[in-house]
């Protein structure tokens, strides 16, 4: 679940790295039209101007917004995707409660075959340094 979560991590917060990308890219390559008829577009001094805005043609912005359009919606279907795979999203927590309870026996089951083993495995190594210590003493 851990690695899930991370993932969802990871996604958001390029979700909203592409959002500010999505910003930038409108506010630095609109065009300077009006929007109203009341609109005035204030000519700048040449010691005014920072080159802020680098208009695009029309046809070049369109596509550039619809790219990245695209590319937030792919990115919005994947967060949606990873949400829906997280475990418990379609259980009740009665449901969770009973799988923590099953998840704890299968521990308690693997804890106990760890000390047998572990005990197998020191008592296979002291009759391997009984054989070795009887090989060095002819």
């Amino acid at each position: 679940m851990g690695d899930r979560l991370t993932q969802l991590q990871d996604a958001v917060d390029q979700l909203a790295q592409q959002f500010v990308a999505c910003i930038y890219f409108n506010s630095r390559h609109h065009d300077l039209d009006k929007l109203g008829t009341s609109d005035a577009i204030r000519e700048l001094k040449p010691e005014e101007q920072r080159g802020d805005v680098e208009p695009i043609p029309p046809e070049e912005f369109k596509s550039g917004q619809l790219e990245l359009a695209r590319d937030l919606i792919y990115k919005e279907q994947q967060i949606e995707y990873l949400i829906t795979t997280l475990p418990g999203i379609d259980n009740s927590e009665e449901d969770q409660e009973q799988y923590i309870k099953e998840l704890e026996e299968e521990l308690k089951v693997a804890e106990a075959q760890f000390q047998e083993a572990s005990k197998e495995k020191d008592t296979i190594l002291a009759k391997l340094d009984e054989i070795i210590q009887s090989i060095r003493r002819p």
